[in-house]
């Protein structure tokens, strides 16, 4: 795909490294997530939640878990994670933007605040009501356990993507969770190409590879360049372990990415396999891990980074996200993340 920018064509494996600049957009489902630290586990039976799953609730529900555990030190973050991704890359330095639904409420408000203050230019669409939240539990080994309410996040109506919206972009990362949105899905991709955008999408979860396995078997040959899953996703779409489900997707697609937890990644492209390892210790909290790899590496091949370099970028910002609770890297670490950044792109 030519390069809008500077009208060359990035090669993904090495060229223009200085001067290529991807301006990417994201579309994803716009939540505020409530962070609360558990100190039991046994909270997650009483609630009725699968440690580790993520289940739908109800506006009912969400009140319910956040006003029983008051007691609870909490984390308010916006959240969704492309909106995780854009905020990560715009942290790096890169051109991003993000299009998401929001209501009328105090959590609009602070939601799109949060994306400004960091250079996110917001695209949201706006209705009534209560804006949609993610009610995090995180067990004291890191793992966490989601309760989405969703509100109006995923009612996106496809004539509300304009094609105006997308023209300043090169690139468009959309989130598998809007999936159950099948036309908005389509729709997007299919006005993101006609603008001559890369498409990347995350597959997000197994439960949604399951119920949209039809849905992906369509779109991601016809429309997606960049395809992002973890262990679990590639194996639910493919039937096979890592190594050989991301060989497998990079038949479909540019390039294939298969995240592995504390093994690190594989990225499949063009019949080459490549690994790289995790970073970081032992995971405060493991929310926006993924997110963040994703940032690392849609940054690093916005500005010509090889596929090694990029997933080593993402491996890195996924390192320093786990030493925090919540999906976002604290704000002093970022300039030190800028220098290693340059270290490894050389």
């Amino acid at each position: 795909m030519l390069c809008k920018s500077t009208g060359c064509f990035p090669n993904m494996q090495y060229l223009c490294a200085k001067s290529f600049d991807m301006n990417t957009i994201g579309l994803g489902n716009a939540l505020v997530d409530v962070l609360l630290q558990l100190k039991e586990e046994e909270i997650l039976s009483k609630i009725g939640v699968k440690k580790g799953a993520m289940d739908m609730i109800s506006e009912e529900q969400m009140i319910a878990i956040q006003s029983s555990n008051q007691d609870l030190k909490r984390t308010l973050t916006p959240g969704g994670s492309v909106c995780n991704t854009m905020r990560a890359m715009a942290a790096l330095g890169a051109n991003t933007g993000y299009i998401g639904k929001i209501g009328q409420d105090d959590n609009a408000v602070f939601y799109e605040n949060a994306l400004k203050e960091v250079g996110v230019t917001p695209n949201f669409i706006r209705t009534e009501g209560v804006s949609g939240c993610c009610t995090v539990l995180i067990s004291p080994d890191g793992e966490r356990t989601m309760c989405t309410f969703l509100g109006p996040a995923p009612t996106i109506l496809p004539s509300e993507i304009s094609e105006e919206m997308l023209s300043s972009y090169d690139c468009i990362y959309i989130e598998g969770y809007l999936l159950v949105n099948e036309e908005l899905v389509r729709s997007t991709m299919q006005k993101a190409k006609k603008q001559g955008l890369k498409v990347a999408l995350d597959l997000s979860n197994f439960n949604i590879v399951n119920s949209f396995r039809g849905l992906l078997d369509e779109i991601i040959p016809e429309y997606v360049d960049i395809l992002f899953s973890n262990e679990s996703e590639a194996e639910a779409f493919t039937g096979l372990k890592a190594e050989e489900a991301v060989r497998k997707l990079s038949t479909f697609v540019d390039i294939s990415i298969v995240t592995i937890g504390r093994e690190g990644a594989f990225i499949g492209s063009k019949g080459t396999i490549i690994r790289v390892a995790a970073e970081g210790g032992k995971p405060k909290d493991t929310t926006g891990a993924g997110d963040n790899f994703a940032a690392g590496f849609l940054y690093g091949q916005s500005i010509g980074a090889t596929l090694e370099q990029s997933a080593r970028i993402g491996s890195m910002l996924a390192g320093y996200v786990i030493d925090v609770i919540g999906p976002q890297i604290q704000d002093d670490k970022w300039e030190q993340i800028k220098l290693k950044v340059k270290h490894i792109v050389g």
